[in-house]
Protein backbone atom coordinates (compact mmCIF):
# COMPACT_ATOMS: atom_id res chain seq x y z
CA UNK A 1 0.00 0.00 0.00
CA UNK A 2 2.85 2.49 0.34
CA UNK A 3 2.35 2.84 -3.79
CA UNK A 4 -0.83 4.59 -2.85
CA UNK A 5 0.48 7.51 -0.78
CA UNK A 6 -0.92 6.65 2.53
CA UNK A 7 1.55 7.60 4.44
CA UNK A 8 1.89 11.24 2.83
CA UNK A 9 0.85 14.23 5.22
CA UNK A 10 -2.89 15.98 4.16
CA UNK A 11 -1.15 18.92 2.86
CA UNK A 12 2.05 17.49 1.11
CA UNK A 13 2.15 17.26 -2.52
CA UNK A 14 4.03 14.54 -4.48
CA UNK A 15 3.75 13.31 -8.33
CA UNK A 16 1.70 10.68 -9.88
CA UNK A 17 2.35 7.76 -7.94
CA UNK A 18 2.83 4.53 -10.11
CA UNK A 19 -0.41 2.93 -9.27
CA UNK A 20 -3.99 3.57 -8.50
CA UNK A 21 -6.22 1.82 -6.30
CA UNK A 22 -9.78 0.78 -7.37
CA UNK A 23 -12.75 -0.14 -5.53
CA UNK A 24 -14.88 -3.07 -6.20
CA UNK A 25 -18.61 -3.80 -5.55
CA UNK A 26 -18.95 -3.66 -1.66
CA UNK A 27 -19.78 -7.17 -0.49
CA UNK A 28 -18.71 -9.01 -3.21
CA UNK A 29 -14.83 -8.88 -2.66
CA UNK A 30 -14.99 -12.37 -0.93
CA UNK A 31 -16.70 -14.20 -3.78
CA UNK A 32 -15.33 -12.33 -6.74
CA UNK A 33 -15.99 -14.68 -9.48
CA UNK A 34 -19.68 -14.35 -8.72
CA UNK A 35 -20.40 -11.44 -10.22
CA UNK A 36 -18.05 -11.86 -13.40
CA UNK A 37 -21.20 -13.89 -14.80
CA UNK A 38 -23.62 -11.04 -14.87
CA UNK A 39 -21.04 -8.53 -16.34
CA UNK A 40 -19.56 -10.69 -18.81
CA UNK A 41 -23.54 -11.51 -19.61
CA UNK A 42 -24.24 -7.77 -19.50
CA UNK A 43 -20.98 -7.10 -21.89
CA UNK A 44 -22.07 -10.26 -24.10
CA UNK A 45 -25.53 -8.99 -24.64
CA UNK A 46 -24.37 -5.10 -25.60
CA UNK A 47 -21.76 -6.58 -27.91
CA UNK A 48 -24.63 -8.88 -29.29
CA UNK A 49 -27.45 -5.95 -29.49
CA UNK A 50 -25.00 -3.18 -30.88
CA UNK A 51 -23.30 -5.97 -33.02
CA UNK A 52 -27.06 -6.55 -34.83
CA UNK A 53 -27.65 -3.06 -35.08
CA UNK A 54 -24.13 -2.50 -36.79
CA UNK A 55 -24.81 -5.41 -39.32
CA UNK A 56 -28.20 -4.70 -40.57
CA UNK A 57 -27.69 -0.97 -41.48
CA UNK A 58 -24.04 -1.63 -43.17
CA UNK A 59 -26.17 -4.32 -45.03
CA UNK A 60 -28.98 -2.69 -45.47
CA UNK A 61 -29.07 -0.01 -48.29
CA UNK A 62 -32.83 1.02 -47.27
CA UNK A 63 -31.21 2.25 -43.81
CA UNK A 64 -28.36 4.53 -45.52
CA UNK A 65 -30.19 7.75 -44.31
CA UNK A 66 -28.82 10.18 -41.58
CA UNK A 67 -31.37 8.73 -38.77
CA UNK A 68 -29.83 5.09 -39.12
CA UNK A 69 -26.29 6.42 -39.48
CA UNK A 70 -26.32 8.27 -36.27
CA UNK A 71 -27.98 4.88 -34.87
CA UNK A 72 -24.70 2.78 -36.23
CA UNK A 73 -22.83 5.43 -34.38
CA UNK A 74 -24.52 5.60 -31.20
CA UNK A 75 -24.15 1.67 -31.41
CA UNK A 76 -20.40 1.91 -32.19
CA UNK A 77 -19.96 4.38 -28.90
CA UNK A 78 -22.19 1.48 -26.90
CA UNK A 79 -19.54 -1.12 -27.96
CA UNK A 80 -16.34 0.97 -27.11
CA UNK A 81 -18.01 2.35 -23.99
CA UNK A 82 -18.53 -1.35 -22.61
CA UNK A 83 -15.29 -2.72 -23.61
CA UNK A 84 -13.02 0.15 -22.43
CA UNK A 85 -14.72 -0.63 -18.81
CA UNK A 86 -14.33 -4.60 -19.07
CA UNK A 87 -10.38 -4.91 -18.38
CA UNK A 88 -10.75 -3.21 -14.41
CA UNK A 89 -14.36 -4.75 -13.94
CA UNK A 90 -13.52 -8.14 -14.71
CA UNK A 91 -9.97 -7.96 -13.38
CA UNK A 92 -12.05 -7.14 -9.72
CA UNK A 93 -14.29 -10.00 -10.56
CA UNK A 94 -12.23 -12.87 -11.50
CA UNK A 95 -8.92 -12.05 -9.37
CA UNK A 96 -9.96 -9.60 -7.16
CA UNK A 97 -7.26 -7.33 -8.61
CA UNK A 98 -7.77 -3.80 -6.73
CA UNK A 99 -4.42 -2.06 -7.88
CA UNK A 100 -3.53 -0.86 -12.05
CA UNK A 101 -0.84 1.06 -13.19
CA UNK A 102 -1.36 4.78 -13.82
CA UNK A 103 -0.52 4.24 -17.28
CA UNK A 104 -3.19 1.87 -18.35
CA UNK A 105 -5.76 3.73 -15.77
CA UNK A 106 -5.07 7.06 -17.53
CA UNK A 107 -5.76 4.68 -21.20
CA UNK A 108 -9.06 3.34 -19.11
CA UNK A 109 -10.40 7.17 -18.30
CA UNK A 110 -9.36 8.76 -21.90
CA UNK A 111 -11.33 6.35 -23.69
CA UNK A 112 -14.81 5.87 -21.01
CA UNK A 113 -14.63 9.70 -21.58
CA UNK A 114 -14.08 9.86 -25.47
CA UNK A 115 -16.85 6.87 -25.63
CA UNK A 116 -19.37 8.57 -23.04
CA UNK A 117 -18.78 12.20 -24.92
CA UNK A 118 -19.60 9.99 -28.34
CA UNK A 119 -22.53 8.79 -27.07
CA UNK A 120 -23.65 12.03 -25.90
CA UNK A 121 -22.79 13.93 -29.36
CA UNK A 122 -25.03 11.48 -31.30
CA UNK A 123 -27.88 11.46 -28.64
CA UNK A 124 -27.57 15.21 -29.72
CA UNK A 125 -27.50 14.90 -33.49
CA UNK A 126 -30.33 11.94 -33.22
CA UNK A 127 -32.42 15.25 -31.44
CA UNK A 128 -31.80 17.54 -34.52
CA UNK A 129 -32.13 15.18 -36.96
CA UNK A 130 -35.68 14.36 -35.52
CA UNK A 131 -36.48 17.79 -35.20
CA UNK A 132 -35.84 19.07 -38.66
CA UNK A 133 -37.53 15.94 -40.10
CA UNK A 134 -40.38 16.89 -38.02
CA UNK A 135 -40.63 20.30 -38.19
CA UNK A 136 -39.33 20.67 -41.37
CA UNK A 137 -40.01 17.98 -43.54
CA UNK A 138 -39.69 19.67 -46.96
CA UNK A 139 -36.90 21.26 -46.28
CA UNK A 140 -35.09 18.08 -44.37
CA UNK A 141 -33.50 16.35 -47.38
CA UNK A 142 -31.58 19.46 -48.54
CA UNK A 143 -31.01 20.61 -44.95
CA UNK A 144 -29.01 17.32 -44.03
CA UNK A 145 -26.99 16.42 -46.82
CA UNK A 146 -23.97 13.75 -46.77
CA UNK A 147 -21.77 16.80 -46.74
CA UNK A 148 -24.05 18.06 -43.87
CA UNK A 149 -23.53 14.73 -41.82
CA UNK A 150 -19.37 14.58 -42.66
CA UNK A 151 -19.24 17.89 -40.96
CA UNK A 152 -21.18 16.75 -37.85
CA UNK A 153 -18.64 13.50 -37.78
CA UNK A 154 -15.54 15.71 -37.98
CA UNK A 155 -17.41 17.82 -35.23
CA UNK A 156 -17.91 14.80 -32.97
CA UNK A 157 -14.57 13.64 -33.54
CA UNK A 158 -13.06 17.03 -32.03
CA UNK A 159 -15.24 16.52 -29.67
CA UNK A 160 -14.23 13.08 -28.37
CA UNK A 161 -10.61 13.39 -29.12
CA UNK A 162 -9.79 17.47 -29.17
CA UNK A 163 -11.27 17.92 -25.77
CA UNK A 164 -9.97 14.80 -23.84
CA UNK A 165 -6.61 14.26 -25.28
CA UNK A 166 -5.16 16.86 -22.59
CA UNK A 167 -6.61 15.57 -20.06
CA UNK A 168 -4.07 12.31 -18.99
CA UNK A 169 -1.15 14.38 -19.69
CA UNK A 170 -2.32 17.24 -17.31
CA UNK A 171 -3.80 14.33 -14.68
CA UNK A 172 -0.02 12.90 -15.05
CA UNK A 173 1.66 16.24 -13.86
CA UNK A 174 -0.67 17.76 -11.52
CA UNK A 175 1.30 17.56 -7.69
CA UNK A 176 -1.30 15.17 -5.73
CA UNK A 177 -2.05 15.66 -2.39
CA UNK A 178 -4.26 12.51 -1.05
CA UNK A 179 -4.04 8.78 -1.37
CA UNK A 180 -4.31 7.39 -4.81
CA UNK A 181 -7.46 5.55 -3.92
CA UNK A 182 -10.62 5.36 -6.24
CA UNK A 183 -13.88 5.25 -5.30
CA UNK A 184 -15.42 3.28 -8.95
CA UNK A 185 -14.30 0.14 -10.31
CA UNK A 186 -12.86 1.78 -13.00
CA UNK A 187 -10.57 5.30 -13.64
CA UNK A 188 -12.90 8.17 -14.01
CA UNK A 189 -11.52 11.79 -14.40
CA UNK A 190 -13.68 13.38 -11.36
CA UNK A 191 -12.55 10.61 -9.63
CA UNK A 192 -8.77 10.80 -10.34
CA UNK A 193 -8.93 14.92 -10.29
CA UNK A 194 -9.96 15.05 -6.47
CA UNK A 195 -6.96 13.46 -5.62
CA UNK A 196 -4.61 16.34 -7.06
CA UNK A 197 -3.75 19.31 -5.09
CA UNK A 198 -6.27 22.21 -5.37
CA UNK A 199 -5.67 25.32 -7.05
CA UNK A 200 -4.59 23.32 -10.51
CA UNK A 201 -4.92 25.02 -13.72
CA UNK A 202 -6.25 21.51 -14.94
CA UNK A 203 -8.91 21.94 -12.64
CA UNK A 204 -10.39 25.01 -14.61
CA UNK A 205 -10.05 22.54 -17.81
CA UNK A 206 -11.93 20.54 -16.35
CA UNK A 207 -14.94 22.16 -15.48
CA UNK A 208 -14.90 23.90 -19.36
CA UNK A 209 -15.12 20.58 -20.49
CA UNK A 210 -17.97 18.44 -18.43
CA UNK A 211 -19.80 22.52 -19.25
CA UNK A 212 -19.35 22.30 -22.83
CA UNK A 213 -20.30 18.65 -23.53
CA UNK A 214 -22.41 16.94 -20.44
CA UNK A 215 -24.10 20.29 -19.77
CA UNK A 216 -24.94 21.50 -23.06
CA UNK A 217 -25.77 18.56 -24.76
CA UNK A 218 -29.11 17.45 -22.50
CA UNK A 219 -30.53 21.19 -22.69
CA UNK A 220 -29.99 21.20 -26.40
CA UNK A 221 -31.55 17.58 -26.37
CA UNK A 222 -34.47 18.70 -24.87
CA UNK A 223 -35.50 22.25 -26.06
CA UNK A 224 -35.29 20.10 -29.12
CA UNK A 225 -38.00 18.07 -27.83
CA UNK A 226 -39.61 20.63 -27.11
CA UNK A 227 -40.15 22.07 -30.54
CA UNK A 228 -41.07 18.62 -31.59
CA UNK A 229 -43.86 18.65 -29.13
CA UNK A 230 -45.18 21.32 -30.54
CA UNK A 231 -45.23 20.23 -33.98
CA UNK A 232 -46.68 17.37 -32.89
CA UNK A 233 -49.67 18.59 -30.73
CA UNK A 234 -50.53 20.38 -34.60
CA UNK A 235 -50.97 17.20 -36.64
CA UNK A 236 -54.37 16.60 -37.47
CA UNK A 237 -53.72 12.64 -37.88
CA UNK A 238 -53.50 10.78 -34.91
CA UNK A 239 -51.91 8.11 -36.87
CA UNK A 240 -49.11 10.86 -38.12
CA UNK A 241 -48.47 11.19 -34.55
CA UNK A 242 -48.24 7.78 -33.62
CA UNK A 243 -45.60 6.76 -36.50
CA UNK A 244 -43.33 10.29 -35.73
CA UNK A 245 -43.94 9.30 -31.72
CA UNK A 246 -42.28 6.09 -31.92
CA UNK A 247 -39.29 7.01 -33.00
CA UNK A 248 -38.84 9.68 -30.80
CA UNK A 249 -39.93 7.97 -27.45
CA UNK A 250 -37.24 4.89 -28.57
CA UNK A 251 -34.45 8.32 -28.85
CA UNK A 252 -35.95 9.69 -25.54
CA UNK A 253 -35.99 7.13 -23.36
CA UNK A 254 -32.06 6.97 -24.30
CA UNK A 255 -31.49 10.03 -23.40
CA UNK A 256 -33.38 9.62 -20.28
CA UNK A 257 -31.07 6.22 -19.30
CA UNK A 258 -27.91 8.20 -20.43
CA UNK A 259 -27.90 11.07 -18.22
CA UNK A 260 -30.50 10.80 -15.34
CA UNK A 261 -28.17 8.08 -14.08
CA UNK A 262 -25.19 10.83 -14.76
CA UNK A 263 -26.96 13.58 -13.32
CA UNK A 264 -27.62 11.86 -10.28
CA UNK A 265 -24.06 10.80 -9.68
CA UNK A 266 -22.68 14.59 -10.13
CA UNK A 267 -25.79 15.69 -7.74
CA UNK A 268 -24.36 13.34 -5.02
CA UNK A 269 -20.70 14.09 -5.49
CA UNK A 270 -21.29 18.17 -5.92
CA UNK A 271 -23.92 17.73 -2.74
CA UNK A 272 -21.74 15.13 -0.77
CA UNK A 273 -25.16 13.53 -0.14
CA UNK A 274 -24.44 10.37 2.53
CA UNK A 275 -25.76 7.94 0.23
CA UNK A 276 -24.16 4.28 1.16
CA UNK A 277 -21.39 3.32 -1.17
CA UNK A 278 -23.10 0.26 -2.59
CA UNK A 279 -25.59 2.68 -3.73
CA UNK A 280 -23.39 5.10 -5.26
CA UNK A 281 -21.69 1.79 -7.07
CA UNK A 282 -24.46 0.55 -8.77
CA UNK A 283 -25.98 3.78 -9.80
CA UNK A 284 -22.32 4.45 -11.75
CA UNK A 285 -22.71 1.00 -13.16
CA UNK A 286 -26.14 1.10 -14.02
CA UNK A 287 -25.17 4.63 -16.42
CA UNK A 288 -22.26 3.03 -17.44
CA UNK A 289 -23.78 -0.04 -18.78
CA UNK A 290 -27.76 -0.41 -18.70
CA UNK A 291 -27.49 2.00 -22.33
CA UNK A 292 -25.32 -0.04 -24.05
CA UNK A 293 -27.50 -3.35 -22.65
CA UNK A 294 -31.26 -1.18 -23.82
CA UNK A 295 -30.42 1.17 -26.71
CA UNK A 296 -30.81 -1.99 -29.29
CA UNK A 297 -33.64 -3.43 -27.56
CA UNK A 298 -35.05 0.63 -27.43
CA UNK A 299 -33.95 0.87 -31.19
CA UNK A 300 -35.46 -2.53 -32.79
CA UNK A 301 -38.50 -2.80 -30.79
CA UNK A 302 -39.46 0.93 -31.41
CA UNK A 303 -38.14 1.45 -34.66
CA UNK A 304 -40.54 -0.49 -37.05
CA UNK A 305 -37.60 -0.73 -40.29
CA UNK A 306 -34.99 -2.22 -37.52
CA UNK A 307 -36.87 -4.68 -36.69
CA UNK A 308 -38.32 -5.78 -40.16
CA UNK A 309 -34.97 -5.58 -41.28
CA UNK A 310 -33.39 -8.04 -38.90
CA UNK A 311 -36.50 -10.57 -39.35
CA UNK A 312 -35.93 -10.59 -42.59
CA UNK A 313 -32.23 -11.31 -42.65
CA UNK A 314 -32.58 -13.77 -40.29
CA UNK A 315 -35.60 -15.63 -42.12
CA UNK A 316 -34.21 -18.53 -44.00
CA UNK A 317 -35.04 -17.92 -47.67
CA UNK A 318 -37.18 -20.09 -50.05
CA UNK A 319 -35.76 -22.30 -52.53
CA UNK A 320 -37.59 -22.90 -55.56
CA UNK A 321 -37.61 -26.23 -57.73
CA UNK A 322 -37.64 -25.98 -60.76
CA UNK A 323 -39.78 -28.91 -62.87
Amino acid sequence: MSTFLTHSAPNASTSMAPTFLLVGLPGLSAVPSWWAVPLITVYLLSALGNGAILWIIALEPTLHRPMYFFLFLLSMSDVGLSTALMPTLLGLAFANTHAVSASACLLQMFFVHVFSVMESSVLLAMALDRALAICRPLHYPTLLTNGVISKICVAIAFRCLGLHLPLPFLLAHMPYCRPQVLTHSYCLHPDMARLACPGGGGAVYSLFVVLSVMGLDPLLIFFSYGLIGRVLQGLGSSEDRWKAGQTCAAHLSAVLLFYVPMVLLALIDRLRMPIPQPAHTLLSYVHFLLPPLINPILYSVKMKEIRERIHKRLQPRKVGCAY
